[in-house]
């Protein structure tokens, strides 16, 4: 049978328009993200014959990979042999060290990026205003780097040790600086106990309750950490705290605190002393029934404790941090230098035991959060890499690699209230991801075998991840060298 130019020009028309319409009829996106293995961090899973599918900054979905044809993507990347899992986060970092060291703290900012950490919870320096204002700048799109969640500045008493402080010492006060704060649309409340007084840091837990704000902070002396879990306290940071309510003796020695005839550290003495593991867990199952978690920033303390053994002079991560903020780091340096021997060895034995409470703290069902402290004064604690030192001493002291990436993945939203938007590889979560060479369900070392960074949907390969690394040590060198 012949065929006609004109009924053979009809026929292709006909085709072209029935490609059109099924190109018409595919999801549009911007980056599918194919051949790799997901890692699924609640679960503990690896799961295999999945991709990844991108939208702007968000992930538009996960499908089995014979859906693709479904999806019109501007970019395709296959990844086999690589594993796919959600940005860490680092929920206790700080930003300060006064108005001169802004530029240095700014670039933190992609330093975290480089290492795979998507998001921080900044839990107050002396910059607060400034770290709104780069809170919202990254959420515009203005600025690079992680996602900043923030409490501004942290409430204290009158005339604390911390600068960048809401000074309060009334019900009033601190009525006034929650509703300065919530103006601020602050993520959470901070509080230190440095000269607060406990009956009004009681208070200031009492309103912020009322308010629906989350609370974070230190524990004071003389309250103990039960009548802070009844308070609402929301996080406890530094786990060393935590030894106060491993003893049957708490009560007594808050109380000794409490009228003066008894030091702090003399307490702490104690109550390694007198550490009851039966104790221990009876309290942290109240603390988890109260809703309490737990951010053990055990990265610093480590430091701080065996300063004795590593002065630190030739870390390779020191070569990111510019010059002002080392200098900062002198502040702790010179007190662990001024200890004798009994001191380290307390130091020391209050870092082992503290530490050794992670296990229990999750058997008993405390969240525990992954946090640093990284950032100015704390020395040797560097943004970024201390997030991965920090979960893996959660493996090294007890912890799985699977719950140890929780700690780091899940654990942060959740106590923000974010799950909806991260956690997790889930169509309508943020597009926050990292591509892995390694699997960190296998060896939580793998956190640093960072192949790729997708932060809000924009994509840091290998080779802008190394050009961030090589800019801002040129930088911080040109710092020191001033």
């Amino acid at each position: 049978m012949k065929i006609s130019l004109k009924q053979l020009s009809g026929a292709m028309l006909a085709l072209g328009l029935l490609s059109a319409a099924h190109a018409a009829d595919k999801i549009a996106a911007d980056l599918v993200l194919t051949k790799a293995t997901l890692i699924d961090v609640a679960g503990g899973k690896a799961v295999k014959g999945k991709s990844v599918v991108l939208k702007g900054d968000t992930i538009l979905a996960v499908v089995d990979d014979q859906q693709l044809s479904r999806y019109a993507a501007k970019k395709t990347i296959s990844l086999p042999g690589k594993y796919v899992m959600p940005g860490l986060w680092d929920t206790h970092v700080h930003f300060g060290g006064g108005p001169a060291l802004i530029d240095e703290n700014k670039h933190l900012l992609q330093l975290y990026l480089a290492y795979g950490i998507t998001a921080v919870r900044d839990c107050s320096g002396d910059l607060p205003d400034t770290v709104l204002q780069w809170r919202d700048q990254v959420n515009a799109g203005q600025l690079e780097g992680p996602t900043i969640f923030t409490s501004a500045a942290k409430l204290e008493g009158y005339k604390p040790l911390w600068k960048g402080t809401i000074e309060v010492g009334t019900p009033e006060e601190v009525s006034r600086a929650l509703d300065k704060l919530q103006g601020q649309k602050v993520d959470f409340v901070k509080i230190t106990e440095n000269t607060l007084k406990p009956e009004i840091y009681l208070e200031a837990l009492r309103q912020a309750k009322e308010r629906g704000m989350r609370t974070s902070g230190h524990i004071p002396v003389q309250l103990t950490l039960a009548t802070m879990f009844d308070a609402g306290l929301g996080t406890v940071e530094h786990q060393s705290y935590l030894l106060r309510a491993a003893t049957p003796k708490e009560k007594e020695l808050t109380d000794q605190v409490a009228a003066g005839t008894l030091t702090s550290k003399e307490a702490m003495q104690q109550s390694l002393a007198t550490y009851d593991e039966a104790t221990a867990r009876a309290s942290f199952r109240y603390m988890a029934s109260k809703g309490t978690a737990m951010v053990p920033t055990l990265s610093v303390s480590r430091v701080v404790a065996y300063l004795d053994h590593d002065d630190h002079a030739h870390d390779e991560a020191l070569q990111y941090i510019g010059k002002g903020l080392r200098a900062t780091y002198d502040w702790r340096v010179q007190r662990a230098a001024q200890d004798d021997a009994a001191a380290i060895a307390q130091r020391k034995a209050v870092f082992e035991k503290a530490a050794s409470l992670l296990p229990i703290l999750q058997q008993e069902g405390v969240s525990i959060i992954a946090g640093t402290d990284a950032g100015f004064l704390n020395s040797y604690d560097y943004p970024g890499q201390a997030l991965h030192d920090e979960i893996g001493l959660y493996v090294n002291y007890g912890l799985t690699a699977p719950q140890a990436l929780q700690t780091a993945v899940i654990n942060g939203p959740r106590f923000l209230g974010k799950l909806d938007r991260y956690g997790a590889l889930e169509a309508g979560k943020a597009a926050d991801v990292l591509v892995l060479d390694a699997n960190p369900l296998q060896d939580i070392a793998a956190t640093r075998k960072i192949r790729t960074v997708i932060s809000r949907g924009s994509v840091y390969d290998r080779k802008r991840l190394d050009k961030i690394l090589a800019d801002t040590k040129a930088w911080a060198a040109q710092t020191t060298a001033e």
